[in-house]
Formats: C-alpha cells, sequence, structure tokens
C-alpha cells in the first residue's frame, strides 16, 4: 500500500505538472485517486451512478480552484474534503444519509461492542477481564481467511455499520487513510475517531468470529 508521504510526495510532483498544463498530470491523478473517490462517495449516496457523478463534479472543481489550492494539508486531503461536501450535500438532498455533524456525539449510551457476558462480573476477582477471550486467529488455514467468501462477509459486517462507524472504518482499514486525514474529512475530532473505529472494528470483528465459529 503506497504510503500517506509516498502519497503526498507523488502528488505534488504532478500538481506542479498540472499547474505547467500537462494534461497527463491530470490523468494520472484521476487514476490514483478516482477509484477511492467513487467509494467514499457511496458513503453517502449508496447509487453507483450517482457517486460517480460525484466524482467527476469533484474533478471539475478540482480543475476549476487549483489555483487555491496552497498545500497548507496533502492534495489528497484537499480533493477529498471538495468530494465530501458535494456527496455530503447531494446524500442530504436524497434523503438518503444523516449528516455527519449530526453523528459525531453519538450516542451518548452506546451499546457495548463486545457481549457484557464474555468478562467476569462484578464481584469477581478478576472482573472486568475476559472469562472467554476471542480465538486467535492465527491458526486459521491462510486461503480461508483470505478467500472471496470470507471478504464478502467482512464487506457486508462494515456496510450494515451506522453512517459514522461505516465511514470512519471505511477510511481507516479499506483506504489506509491516517487518523489525521480521516479527521479532516469527515470534521471528527480524534477522540471521535477513535471511537467510532473502535466501535466499528469489534463489530465487524464480532462478525467474521461468528462466521469463522468463534461462537
Amino acid at each position: 500500500m503506497e504510503t500517506e508521504g509516498d502519497s503526498r510526495t507523488g502528488d505534488s510532483h504532478l500538481v506542479t505538472k498540472l499547474r505547467q498544463g500537462d494534461e497527463a498530470a491530470f490523468v494520472a491523478l484521476i487514476a490514483r485517486h478516482h477509484t477511492s473517490m467513487v467509494r467514499v462517495a457511496t458513503l453517502y449516496v449508496r447509487d453507483h451512478e450517482v457517486a460517480e457523478e460525484i466524482a467527476q463534479d469533484a474533478w471539475l472543481a478540482v480543475l476549476q480552484g487549483l489555483d487555491r489550492f496552497e498545500a497548507r494539508s496533502s492534495f489528497k486531503t484537499w480533493i477529498f474534503r471538495i468530494l465530501t461536501n458535494r456527496a455530503r450535500t447531494r446524500g442530504v438532498r436524497d434523503q438518503r444519509v444523516v449528516p455527519f455533524a449530526m453523528l459525531q456525539g453519538d450516542d451518548p449510551t452506546p451499546d457495548r461492542s463486545v457481549d457484557p457476558d464474555r468478562f467476569f462480573p462484578a464481584g469477581h476477582e478478576d472482573a472486568g477481564h475476559w472469562s472467554f477471550p476471542p480465538r486467535s486467529w492465527e491458526g486459521a488455514p491462510e486461503a480461508r481467511l483470505l478467500a472471496d467468501e470470507t471478504g464478502a462477509h467482512i464487506a457486508a459486517a462494515i456496510a450494515a455499520l451506522p453512517e459514522g462507524q461505516r465511514a470512519v472504518i471505511t477510511l481507516r482499514d479499506v483506504e489506509g487513510w491516517s487518523a489525521a486525514e480521516v479527521c479532516h474529512v469527515l470534521d471528527l475530532t480524534e477522540t471521535n475517531q477513535r471511537v467510532l473505529l473502535h466501535r466499528a472494528r469489534s463489530q465487524v470483528r464480532g462478525a467474521l468470529a461468528c462466521y469463522l465459529g468463534d461462537d
């Protein structure tokens, strides 16, 4: 996976070329980011064709606003802010999603991400510790963990998450973004980002554990 530093360095070079009128640089930037842009747009709108339309509109805005890009953040963060602003507006207009600003706080008394029955109860000498710890997957056959069916179960578990959790785990664990990038693009505090990611990972891990027989 390309690291954030690699991406920033490569994007910077291509942006310089683009400002010089190099059309090939724009094609290269699209090749780098367009697929991810469409995937992120689907966090706000469920129709793939609409997500594609939003991504194309974002690229047009990038070209029109390139002179205003001052490199205070990475180019990737800048273009994804443009994308998410448009996707969020379209999603709210179509009444398909809840604005992320309404999801930052989440429920003040959220559901536990792990079944409390898996811990020793209050009063026990090991209260709060695992009574039934998660089974390690290190010994699971690699073919099974990498199978398409397993991947489909993971994708389904992510798709079933609440909007905020789904967005954060998609950007962090599917797209490989840093915590700072996610916070900047989704307008989340570091604490909210960390909580949403923890809950999302716990839910997905639980779904995968059931699939693998760790009941």
